[in-house]
Order: structure tokens, then C-alpha cells, then sequence
């Protein structure tokens, strides 16, 4: 690798700003060590260290298909736009790369021409986005909807014509060969380097089993950026799931199915109409509507547990008998079966119906898996988006599920991030994924923190749990914005804090406010950037995958230490059952999620060897408490203060 990333390698004869980094060069004899010698690695690469080429390069030096799985569009685009090209230019081997995204970005041209005959439509101007992307449709060599910049991202006919395989029929249909996953596939199966993002490669592993859905190649090696999201991301895809759009839009895919038989077409449209009126009776149950039978008040509480007895209660004989809510699942249930028997006997159905079969199939097996099915290793709970109800049932702890569908199946596997330790230890992240015998790896970033970047920490806070302490927090706020003139992201752990902190700030300062929510997130930091001195109030979407360089952003705010909130049902599940093993949740999990949490929003700051900038946690219990020396172990070595005069001092060095 010395003769690709050594100070007159090969990068650097062709790249004019190629700076010769340690932590790149020593990365990438870590990985392609890892890959020739079939092992799996760990390895945390800071901001700065060149991460990306210190992959591909060992990763296309193999020879084999990898996979490259990343946790944000961001990323995957820097990939395949720049980096392998690049790479391509003046690496002597010759390689392909394909980039793959999940199913529903791409158009189903089958489903696309039955929509043209469907009333799928609403108001001139769907009609007018409909007419151009069925013009593209016929025209694009990809059918990926990322082609229709000029479109609304937000298009609410798309789920009717996208290709997800819940409602592919495979080689059955028409237009099979001219099928842009099919094609999408066989570009993969002609790359060594295939680049998707985390979704994608748990929903094609949780499927690799099955004879439909699968999208992924097979593939020697797997490497993963931005490796700390890949808990929370495989478990989505491990459980059961299902939610009123799911139910809905199978309803409408089954009405507009083409069924000659007419007595069964009948049978069908009236299953149909009682299935959903069950359906409708059903999600009641979460809506806070009838408050004397609704179990969940999901208005107000936007995430809950689910818990078996919400649906069945021990009777007076020791018997177990429905609930209210219990007999409005069994009532829909019931409706499902019936539908899925009507359908099961169309005489020559069309090709969609098997389709149609198994989703109905799935939506029955995994309602009942989420309220009838009794499994303390999983965790239920339900939450709205937006207008829908989704119910969930996913791993407490997916540490086996990986170790034996991933780590004992794929050669090797390489996990990397600028955030995988905690207090300089790669146990907690190994012990989450299942990875105990990976090989670890540190390579340090390049950029000189004790000069460029500046630790404030305020000497008189009130603890958070005080009354006081958003007046508190927003003073510290003030002050430090006046310094930096603007210019600054203030994370906050949670919307309403979030919302507090900018009441209180917006009328003391000069500089334009901006939040989290007041339109898409894309928009906002754009705006950011655009607007001189702004000051953007955000929560968690902001901590991880926002890249600002430059003078734009010269000071990061947090409101507190980022503890997982122990209320949400996920957290409490993984606290109590790590109690349950004889754990201690608190410092086994709650402080080292929350460590890497907080090395995530901080990172959001240094983004070049020439960005300069004051970071400020305004938590006292960084300080106060004895945990707090974990984080401060957790982090690059920043010079640190507590002299606001100190970051009035740095900013006036910058002028």
C-alpha cells in the first residue's frame, strides 16, 4: 500500500492536493490485511484520516466482489461519483463499480403502464408530474427516480408504480426483461465493487433465504462506513412489521386486479370492503379516538409499547379471552383470512395474484407474531408517521441474529466510523453487533485539534433536570453565538428542548435563526450555508452526516449529554434485558451509546485541516459526575476551558 498512499505513491502523482497521511497508509494495510487473510476488522478512522480510499483501494485489490455499505446518500454519491472514478483513472487494475439503492427507488415499468389506466391520480398537477415521469420512464437507462430533480421529492403516486418486491412478480412478467432492478442486477453481478446503503443490505440479508426480493449478488467481503448505525438498522430487519399504509395499499392493489372470473371478481370486491372496514376498526385501537377502548393514544404519545395483554386478559375460569381491542384484531384477522381464501381460488388469475397471496400471507403472519406470539427476546411497540400506524416487533439484542446470518457467512467484514469506542475501547460496538474476535484498528486523523478546534465547557450550570436550566442553557447560548458571530448548529437531545432553547435565544441575538422542521432537511442546510452568520437549532437528524467546511459553521453547541431516551421501547427493552443477564445497563450501554453519540455531533465541526471553531457541551455532568471522564477519554484531544473569555479570545484571533 506504501507504493498507492506513501508521500510519492500513486495518489500523489496524479492527485495535485494529495496530502500523505499515516492514519490513511496504516487503515489500508489494516483492511487489506483484514480481506486477504479472511478476518473481520473494526476500525475507527477520525475525520481527516482518508477513510474511503483506505478501503476501496484494498478492497478492489482483491480481485472479488465487495460490497460497500454506507449509512447516508451523501456518502454512497461521494463514492461512485468521485472516488471510483478516480480510482479508475489510475489504478492499473481494471474494475467495475455499480451503485445500487433499495427497490422502491426504482419505477416498475409493468405497474407504471397499469397506473395509466387507473385512477391513481389526483389534481391536474399529479396528472402533469405523472405524464413527465411516465415520458422518463420510457427514456432512462436506470428508472431511478433520483433522475427527476425537477420533481417533487415527495410524490404521492409513486408508491403505485415503484418496484418493491413485496409486489414484484419476477419472471412472470411482461416486462421482466426490460425490468430496471433486473438490469440493476446484472450490473452488479459484472462489478467487483457494488455500493449500497445499510437498508439495503439487511432487507437483501434477511431475504437471502427466500426465492424472491433478493437484490445483492453474491459477494466475498462486505465493508461498512459510518459502521456505528448498524445496530439500530438490522434490527428493523430481523422482526415483524406492519403498518395502515402496508394494509391499505394492498387493499387498492387487489381492487384493481384484472379478474375475468367474474363470480370471484364479486367475492373478492366485498372481502375487500370488509377487510377494510375491520382494518379501520382495528387501527382505532392506537388512535385515542373511542378513549374507552383505545389502547394507545398515539396523537399524544408517539411511540408506545405494545404488550400482549392490550389484546388478551385472563378470564374469571383462568381462561384467556379478547380484550376490546382484542376482538377488533380478531374481527380483522378474520376479514384477511377470508380475503386470502377468496383470492386463493380465481380461476385463471393473473400473474399478480401470487404476488398479492404472499403479501397478505406476511401481513397475517406478522400481526400475528406482534400481538398473539409470546418471544421475551423481542421488543413491540407502535408509532405514527405522519397519518400512519406502524407496528413493530424487532430483536432486543441482534447480536446472534449477525453472528450467525453475517459474521459466520461472509469471509470478511470490515466495520468502520470516525465514532466505534468508547473510552478508547472497541468492547461496547463489538459486544452490540456480535463480532467478539474482529480485529481492531485506530487510525488517527490527521488534523491538529489542539490547535484548530476549542472545548468549552461553562463552570456554573444547574444540572439538566433542574428547573432552570434552559434559562441557563440559552444565557451560555448567547454568549457564545456573540462570540462566534453565529455561525453555528446548536444540538439539542430533544424537539421540545430544541423549540425552548430558540424562544429564549431568538430575541437576544442578531444573527438569522433557523430550525430543524421548518421545511426539508436538505433545504434547511442549504439555507445554512447560504446565509451569512446563521445559527441552526436541530435535533438528532443533524448530529451525524452533515458536512459544513468551512467559516459557515465555527461552533457546535450541546444542550446535554445524548442519553437514549429510557421511556422509548426500543432502549427500555435493551436496558432491562441487559439487567435480566446481570448487566448494568447504565454504564454497560446507556453511557457508551451515548459516548459515541456525542462524538458524532462534535464531529460536525472539523470537517478540513483548515477549519477552525469552538465546540461547547453545556452539561455539567461532563464534569460533575464520574462518568463523565469516560466521555472526556472518548474525545480528540481538544484544548479545553471554561473562560467564556477564552472562546472570545479564539474568534478574535480569526479576524
Amino acid at each position: 500500500m506504501e507504493e498507492i498512499f506513501g508521500p510519492n505513491g500513486l495518489i500523489a502523482q496524479h492527485h495535485p492536493d494529495y496530502e500523505y497521511r499515516p492514519g490513511q497508509l496504516a487503515m489500508a494495510e489494516g483492511v487489506a490485511t483484514a480481506l486477504e487473510s479472511r478476518r473481520h476488522l473494526l476500525v475507527e478512522a477520525g475525520t481527516g484520516t482518508g477513510k474511503t480510499l483506505a478501503y476501496l483501494v484494498p478492497a478492489v485489490a482483491t480481485g472479488k466482489r465487495v460490497i460497500i455499505s454506507t449509512g447516508t446518500k451523501n456518502l454512497q454519491e461521494q463514492l461512485f461519483f468521485k472516488d471510483i472514478p478516480f480510482l479508475q483513472s489510475i489504478l492499473p487494475r481494471k474494475f467495475k463499480a455499480t451503485y445500487l439503492k433499495g427497490r422502491s427507488n426504482y419505477v416498475c415499468l409493468h405497474r407504471l403502464r397499469r397506473a395509466e389506466s387507473a385512477p391513481v391520480l389526483e389534481g391536474l398537477e399529479e396528472v402533469d408530474h405523472f405524464t413527465r415521469v411516465s415520458r422518463w420512464a420510457y427514456d432512462t437507462e436506470t428508472g431511478d427516480r433520483a433522475e427527476l430533480k425537477e420533481l417533487p421529492e415527495s410524490l404521492p403516486f409513486w408508491r403505485h408504480i415503484d418496484a418493491r418486491s413485496d409486489i414484484c412478480i419476477g419472471s412472470k412478467c411482461p416486462s421482466f426483461d426490460a425490468c430496471f432492478i433486473t438490469r440493476a442486477r446484472q450490473n452488479a453481478l459484472e462489478s467487483e465493487i457494488v455500493i449500497v446503503n445499510h437498508h439495503l443490505f439487511f432487507a437483501d440479508l434477511a431475504l437471502r433465504d427466500k426465492e424472491w426480493g433478493q437484490v445483492l449478488p453474491d459477494y466475498n467481503a462486505v465493508i461498512f462506513d459510518e459502521a456505528h448505525q448498524l445496530e439500530d438498522v438490522a434490527m428493523q430487519y430481523f422482526g415483524a412489521g406492519v403498518s395502515s399504509f402496508q394494509v391499505d395499499d394492498m387493499l387498492g392493489d387487489i381492487s384493481r386486479l384484472m379478474i375475468n372470473d367474474v363470480t370471484a371478481s364479486m367475492e373478492i370486491t366485498k372481502a375487500v370492503a370488509r377487510t377494510a372496514k375491520m382494518a379501520e376498526n382495528f387501527w382505532i385501537n392506537f388512535s385515542g379516538i373511542d378513549p374507552r377502548s383505545s389502547i394507545i393514544n398515539l396523537d399524544r404519545d408517539n411511540r408506545s409499547v405494545l404488550k400482549r395483554q392490550m389484546f388478551i386478559r385472563a378470564s374469571s375460569n383462568g381462561e384467556e379471552a379478547p380484550t376490546v381491542a382484542g376482538e377488533r384484531y380478531v374481527n380483522f384477522r378474520q376479514s384477511l383470512k377470508r380475503l386470502h381464501s377468496s383470492m386463493q381460488v380465481v380461476k385463471d388469475a393473473p400473474a399478480e395474484m401470487e404476488a398479492v397471496l404472499r403479501r397478505a400471507e406476511q401481513i397475517i403472519f406478522d400481526l400475528d407474531f406482534i400481538i398473539n406470539y409470546q418471544d421475551d427476546t423481542f421488543v413491540r411497540w407502535c408509532e405514527r408517521r405522519g397519518r400512519g400506524i406502524y407496528l413493530q416487533a424487532n430483536p432486543i439484542d441482534t447480536s446472534g441474529i449477525l453472528a450467525d446470518r453475517l459474521f459466520s457467512q461472509v469471509d470478511s467484514v470490515v466495520m468502520t466510523s470516525a465514532t466505534l469506542t468508547s473510552a478508547g475501547s472497541f468492547d461496547f460496538i463489538k459486544a452490540r453487533l456480535g463480532v467478539a474476535g474482529a480485529d481492531e484498528l485506530v487510525a488517527e486523523s490527521n488534523y491538529d485539534y489542539p490547535t484548530q478546534t476549542l472545548l468549552y465547557l461553562p463552570p456554573k450550570m444547574p444540572d439538566p433536570r433542574e428547573a432552570g436550566y434552559s434559562q441557563a442553557a440559552s444565557d451560555e447560548i448567547v454568549g457564545l453565538l456573540n462570540a462566534s458571530r453565529g455561525r453555528a448548529f446548536v444540538l439539542c437531545t430533544s424537539k421540545a428542548q430544541m423549540e425552548a432553547l430558540r424562544r429564549l435565544v431568538e430575541s437576544r441575538v442578531d444573527f438569522p435563526i433557523l430550525m430543524q422542521g421548518e421545511g426539508q432537511a436538505g433545504g434547511i442546510l442549504e439555507r445554512f450555508r447560504n446565509t451569512s452568520n446563521a445559527v441552526l437549532f436541530a435535533t438528532a437528524g443533524f448530529w451525524q452526516g452533515v458536512d459544513v467546511r468551512g467559516e459557515a459553521l465555527s461552533c457546535v453547541i450541546i444542550d446535554k449529554l445524548p442519553f437514549a431516551v429510557p421511556s422509548d421501547p426500543v432502549v427500555a427493552a435493551r436496558q432491562n434485558y441487559i439487567e435480566s443477564q446481570g448487566g448494568d445497563s447504565f454504564n454497560n450501554y446507556s453511557v457508551p451509546s451515548a459516548i459515541i453519540s456525542l462524538k458524532q455531533g462534535l464531529g460536525r465541526l472539523i470537517r478540513s485541516a483548515t477549519d477552525r471553531g469552538v465546540l461547547s457541551i453545556l452539561d455539567p455532568r461532563i464534569v460533575t459526575k464520574r462518568y463523565g471522564q469516560g466521555f472526556l477519554r472518548s474525545l480528540p484531544p481538544f484544548r479545553i476551558t471554561r473562560k467564556i473569555e477564552d472562546v472570545v479570545h479564539f474568534f478574535g484571533e480569526q479576524q
